[in-house]
């Protein structure tokens, strides 16, 4: 069986520590099942006092970047808080059907402050929100590998504990 490769295409680097920890370990564990990438492309700087214009252009600069560092032939989800939710058992059977569809590389997008731009969101395959509630790009790193990681889990059959 071809090894699945998830990529984790995220706008800006990660900057705390605590959630470093959280992510080495989400890694750690996903080796088992998957192999996994992670790109971050370079955050543009949001100016105080931005107009809506201002931060169009900067979502068209990031956007172009995350574009650039997408692998052919991905199937792309993007997080987008629009996005459909859906439930971990929901994802786990999304991920598994995409497989039996001959899908073998998954790309994620996290956008950065100023979000993602409308042709990021009209490239990806799927839209999705991890939550109602709103979270820092940052965190979404972290929930996002973890229920990366609990879909494998639950389409292997095992036991999730912590």
């Amino acid at each position: 069986m071809v090894k699945i490769k998830i990529n984790l295409i995220t706008v800006g680097a990660l900057k705390a520590s605590f959630l470093e920890a959280g992510i080495l370990e989400f890694e750690k564990r996903l080796k088992h099942y998957c192999d996994l990438n992670f790109v971050e492309v370079k955050a543009e700087t949001v100016p105080k006092n931005s107009s809506a214009k201002d931060l169009a252009a900067l979502q068209a600069l990031e956007g172009e970047k995350i574009l650039e560092a997408l692998p052919e032939r991905s199937y792309v989800f993007a997080l987008d808080v629009k996005g459909k939710p859906m439930t971990s058992t929901g994802f786990a059977k999304s991920l598994h059907n995409l497989q039996v569809r001959g899908y073998s590389s998954f790309s994620f997008i996290i956008g950065g402050a100023t979000g993602l731009s409308d042709f990021v969101l009209k490239k990806a395959d799927y839209r999705f929100s991890l939550s109602h509630m709103t979270f820092t790009h940052q965190m979404i790193r972290l929930i996002l590998l973890e229920q990366i990681y609990r879909a494998f889990k639950i389409n292997n059959n095992e036991p999730y504990h912590l």
